[in-house]
């Protein structure tokens, strides 16, 4: 008699190569709706606008914001990373 392991749909996003497009793009949302979450501070600073190949288009309007923030652009993205338990951002690039 066979045995069916029965996968949650995270382990076959995961693991089924045909899907990892999907995944991808659930990742990347998620970044885009967890971000006030992580950062709740920031709702009336800046607007996170999407994740493309790990990179974060977050638009700050203000100029002394977007200053403060390209600043700090490393210690954020290390925030964002440890808040999903694994790498989803490399960079944080700034637009007004």
């Amino acid at each position: 008699m066979r045995s069916h392991q029965v996968k949650s749909l995270a382990e076959l996003l995961a693991s089924e190569p045909g899907l990892r497009k999907i995944n991808s793009f659930i990742k990347n949302n998620e970044v885009i709706e967890k971000f006030y979450e992580i950062f709740p501070a920031f709702e009336k600073i800046a607007e996170p606008q999407k994740v493309e190949r790990k990179i974060l288009l977050l638009k700050v309007e203000n100029p002394a914001w977007r200053n403060e923030l390209f600043l700090q652009k490393e210690r954020l993205v290390e925030k964002i990373n440890e808040f999903f338990g694994e790498k989803r951002i490399n960079y944080l690039k700034l637009i007004g």
